[in-house]
């Protein structure tokens, strides 16, 4: 239920995400919205994604598990950007130095990292690799009005990584009041996740649980393509655009973003 990709398959999915982000930055108005980050528009999105880029390089670069400070963590990410017709060459630099560091460390060397889960550098081009698949999505739909679907295999890791990082570090964005049996399905890649809500805990299941009238707790089964699950998962669609069986409010429960 955990990661199911490696440290190669997650940079390559970096580079073609961060491609056509680039690419469609180019073409974009700096000051058109962005439908889905509410309040930010192109350029506010620009900025974020190179800020974290910078942010994940130097902290991965410190080669340690200690918390990165919290003055310096927010000087990377949101502070000392260039003016903005420079902004997607500074970009472009901020992504190629990412990239190319990352595509030279040991996955098992020590980095830090804000989840319940090992303090490697390994965590890192995972989460770098959905964090630019999201805003790829993001700005292609502000530009067109649609955007294309996050790729099969990296989408499903995306709803893992949801489950089994997100969630589990108290990142929701949905209510945290809910009880019952979640199971998503991604019909296109024949994979499937099975988690039990508890309030504020989400425990994450490693074998099926029999979905079945015996349970008193409530029950539902979301049913989709990989990209329209992991899309739903940080509230970019609607639950509506799945298959759902039983009581869909407690897919609300999951939400990131």
């Amino acid at each position: 239920m955990g990661a199911t990709g490696s440290k190669e398959f997650w940079l390559e999915a970096l580079r073609s995400e961060a491609s056509t982000f680039h690419a469609n930055a180019a073409e974009a108005d700096f000051s058109s919205p962005v439908p889905t980050c509410p309040g930010w528009s192109v350029l506010d999105l620009v900025q974020h994604l190179g800020g974290v880029y910078r942010y994940v390089r130097y902290n991965v670069a410190r080669n340690t598990t200690e918390r990165i400070d919290p003055d310096v963590r927010r000087k990377l990410l949101t502070e000392e950007f260039p003016p903005e017709s420079d902004s997607l060459v500074w970009w472009s630099e901020q992504c190629k130095s990412l990239v190319d560091y990352l595509a030279t460390i040991d996955p098992n060397a020590p980095a830090w990292n804000w989840a319940p889960q090992a303090k490697i550098a390994g965590f890192w081009p995972r989460r770098m690799a959905h964090e630019t698949a999201i805003h790829r999505w993001d700005i292609q739909f502000a530009l067109h009005g649609l955007a294309e679907p996050i790729e099969a295999r990296l989408a499903a890791d995306g709803v893992s990584e949801v489950l089994d990082t997100w969630l589990p570090a108290g990142r929701r964005k949905g209510p945290t009041d809910r009880f019952g049996v979640v199971q998503l399905v991604a019909t296109d890649v024949q994979q499937e996740w099975f988690l039990r809500l508890r309030g504020e805990g989400v425990a994450l299941l490693d074998t099926a649980t029999i979905l079945d009238d015996s349970d008193p707790q409530e029950q539902v089964i979301a049913a989709g393509p990989a990209s329209d699950l992991e899309l739903a998962l940080y509230g970019r669609v609607g639950f509506d655009v799945l298959d759902i069986r039983g009581d869909e409010t407690l897919l609300e429960a999951l939400r990131t973003g």
